[in-house]
């Protein structure tokens, strides 16, 4: 899957839904079960983006053929095994990071980063529209001298194509304690979607219907043939 591949121009076409939707922090869910390890698939990669609320970003790439799951948690902070009210205190250096797993045979990384440049703002330093604190903060956490280096190319490629007014002011680091987020953050959204009004009503539908499902409606539409299903 090739995302951009004369030049990365064609990412400011996608970028009308990306300042639209302010990320607003939704409340804390009163369970707080610890997610069970997923077992990645033979010949798997992983990539591990922060920016903003990862309910926003996870969504969206588990939705991109050739991404096999994307799981929501937290990492670039002092300590391993941290809490999400821990985290949002802002006080851990931890950030709401997304671990994306995908297949290296059927969608390359640099696109998987492009993708990333486009879904959130990058040029907003510990923040996300009113979201304001480390937590919040766009990064890229590598775990090779070659992830790293393939982050900074694509980072200064979007840089380069001045597509975002200001200057891009995401981290690249190395990975460190990364900590899969609470079983109730894992998959949010695509539960919201199925679950009857009821339920939908006790799973911060505001949040869910005025941030979240605007900007999945336009990235399916912006980036509608490289969706599993097509939509």
């Amino acid at each position: 899957m090739n995302v951009l591949p004369a030049t990365v121009l064609s990412i400011a076409a996608a970028l009308g839904f990306v300042a639209a939707f302010s990320v607003v922090q939704p409340p804390t869910p009163m369970s707080t079960e610890p997610q069970e390890k997923r077992i990645d698939p033979p010949g798997s990669k992983s990539l591990y983006v922060a920016g903003g609320c990862f309910w926003c970003i996870e969504t969206l790439f588990d939705q991109l053929k050739g991404v096999y799951f994307s799981e929501s948690g937290y990492a670039g902070g002092a300590k391993a095994g941290v809490t999400y009210e821990e985290v949002c205190l802002g006080r851990t250096g931890h950030a709401e990071t997304v671990r994306v797993v995908y297949d290296p045979k059927k969608v390359d990384a640099a696109d998987l980063l492009r993708i990333f440049f486009t879904v959130h703002d990058p040029t907003t330093l510990n923040a996300q529209g009113p979201d304001h604190g480390t937590q919040y903060r766009s990064a890229i956490f590598t775990t090779s001298d070659a992830d790293r280096d393939l982050a900074i190319q694509v980072r200064d490629e979007v840089a380069k194509a001045k597509i975002w007014r200001n200057k891009i002011v995401t981290e690249i680091s190395p990975l460190k304690n990364w900590t899969v987020a609470e079983e109730y953050h894992q998959n949010y959204f695509e539960n919201f979607e199925k679950a009857p009004l009821s339920v939908q009503m006790r799973m911060n539908a505001g949040y869910c219907k005025a941030i979240i499902e605007p900007k999945v409606l336009k990235f399916r539409e912006k980036f509608r043939d490289k969706l599993k299903r097509g939509e």
